[in-house]
């Protein structure tokens, strides 16, 4: 029987090199989306369909980070996990957000959010809050560290964005920048990890 390493047998389901590049596309998004909170965007049916995609190609992009960084453990198991699942539920809110919200009045928005919407909304953020910061700290302590100041960079901005309901416009746009910036910064680093040789 042969053992295939685990970094060869994921790549070859998610190239690594396109798991970077998914990266450096969410950074896109993210700044597209935050283009459009500060109204320098027109919000458009196009602009609206684009959002959820931040945390779609997101997800395969903390993958990719996964595997290059060479975390290992429990924890790295357990934060990566919560990271993948929260982008996940995320995708749903904001297509909630983007696409359904946007099209009703306020005060029927009003009254999903104060029922189990609301809640499962919640939920999402807090799951993006733990797994975002967990994720960094798996990151931080693997063999193979990313740039220090981007993986603080992906953790802070995770809690601005996480609890958006309670800080000011300004204050978020900035965590939809500096979480972009972070994530093209970490692609970048994963495309130079994928050149280097393994051993």
């Amino acid at each position: 029987m042969v053992v295939v390493p685990a970094r060869e047998s994921i790549s070859q389901v998610l190239p690594l090199r396109q798991a970077a590049w998914c990266g450096v596309l969410a950074a896109a998004v993210l700044l597209v989306n935050a283009a459009k909170r500060a109204e320098l965007l027109p919000t458009t049916a196009w602009t609206q369909l684009l959002a959820p995609m931040a945390e779609i190609l997101a997800i395969f992009f903390v993958i990719g980070l996964a595997v290059v960084t060479g975390m290992r453990g429990t924890f790295a198991v357990v934060a990566t996990s919560l990271n993948v699942a929260a982008l996940a539920a995320l995708v749903a809110a904001e297509a909630v957000i983007n696409l359904v919200f946007y099209d009703l009045p306020s005060e029927q928005v009003d009254v999903l959010r104060d029922g189990t919407l609301g809640a499962g909304l919640t939920i999402a953020s807090l799951a993006f809050l733990i797994g975002t910061i967990g994720f960094s700290a798996a990151c931080a302590a693997a063999p193979n560290r990313p740039p220090a100041l981007a993986l603080v960079g992906y953790a802070a901005s995770g809690v601005v964005i996480a609890l958006r309901a309670f800080v000011p416009e300004f204050v978020l746009l900035a965590g939809l920048i500096v979480l972009a910036a972070s994530i093209a910064w970490l692609s970048v680093w994963l495309l130079v990890g994928t050149r280097r040789p393994t051993a």
